[in-house]
């Protein structure tokens, strides 16, 4: 057997036919492929090879350890992931976790020492020493060639005091599920992250009532790639900041609230624009013009020199505080730090 094997995963926007693919070691790449409809027709073929082979045949663990020993292999392959939630089924439990920014969904086996792989692949998860049976909070250090202090952020969509002591920089693209959570804005989005934390609140409305309208903290927008692109709403973003900020600013939570799959949708985008107040004749002429055809490129090149990890990333000054859409709670004790030095 090839051990070059895929699991299959579900993506929280299935059903929006995104495809997204997490290389995570020797073994495996996750990719999104309708993964239940496939486990679905599997599971029998599945069951006999854990019968025959004696996977999944010791004594059944808590869905907590089963969940722990995915997230524990996968980070031992170096990559990041957090759990999220486990779900018992007939034959398996659903583990759900976070990795770069995407909520995916892996079956493993009752007594937590599998993955489910596709069509008919068991992978072993406990073999390596990392697997353990309790959660370890590893995080990535970027790797970071510029400080957000080195750029001339006046040349970034930006909100608050120029003078503010703290400058809070989120790299995010308008057609990220997580940014559209971490904005707060998107109703949907919000619900999905508070059925997993009741605790958990967004951090740029609330940051923006806390500490931006306060004049306390300068707000700064950077583009990094981090879903499909969000290519038509950034373009009309950047045109409509030359405009007026106020007027971005106002377009920024509307995008957001949309979904993510309209943001390539360039007639849905102007008409936002159109909402709140844009000049449609200037927003069309700097569209035609591709005036920041180039932007993309050289925003996602100041995102992998300051070490942002996929998307939403945000920095207080020059610390790495947050990647993907945490709690504002954890986020807030970073900015109060950064205001008391």
């Amino acid at each position: 057997m090839n051990v070059e094997q895929n699991i299959m995963v579900e993506n929280i926007e299935s059903k929006k036919g995104d495809t997204i693919e997490i290389p995570i070691g020797k073994y495996v790449r996750f990719v999104k492929s309708n993964p239940w409809m496939l486990v679905s027709i599997a599971l029998a073929i599945v069951v006999i090879l854990l019968l025959i082979f004696g996977k999944g045949s010791g004594a059944s663990v808590s869905g907590t350890t089963a969940g722990n020993n995915l997230i524990s292999y996968i980070q031992s392959q170096g990559t990041n992931a957090q759990l999220v939630s486990v779900t018992k089924g007939d034959s398996f439990y659903s583990v759900t976790f976070v990795i770069n920014g995407s909520s995916t969904t892996v079956p493993v086996t009752f007594d937590g020492k599998y993955a489910i792989a596709n069509p008919s692949v068991v992978i072993p998860i406990t073999n390596s020493s990392s697997a353990t049976t309790t959660q370890t909070q590893q995080t990535t250090t970027p790797t970071a060639t510029l400080n957000i202090s080195d750029l001339n952020l006046s040349n970034y969509m930006s909100i608050g005091s120029a003078s503010a002591k703290v400058t809070v920089v989120e790299f995010s693209d308008f057609s990220c599920p997580y940014c559209e959570a971490a904005s707060g804005d998107n109703t949907q989005m919000a619900s999905y992250m508070t059925q997993s934390d009741p605790t958990w609140q967004p951090i740029v409305t609330n940051l923006m009532k806390d500490y931006v309208n306060t004049g306390k903290v300068r707000f700064v927008y950077i583009y990094s790639m981090g879903h499909t692109g969000g290519h038509s709403a950034s373009s009309v973003g950047w045109c409509l900041y030359d405009q007026s900020a106020d007027k971005f600013w106002k377009y920024y939570p509307l995008v957001f609230a949309s979904a993510s799959a309209d943001t390539e949708n360039l007639t849905l985008m102007e008409g936002l624009a159109k909402s709140v107040g844009a000049d449609m004749t200037k927003l069309q002429s700097c569209l035609d013009s591709n005036k920041y055809a180039n932007r993309f490129a050289d925003e996602q090149n100041i995102a992998d020199q300051v070490g942002a990890q996929g998307t939403p990333a945000f920095f207080v000054n020059n610390q790495y505080v947050a990647h993907g859409a945490e709690s504002y709670v954890q986020f807030k004790q970073a900015v109060d730090a950064a205001l008391a030095q």
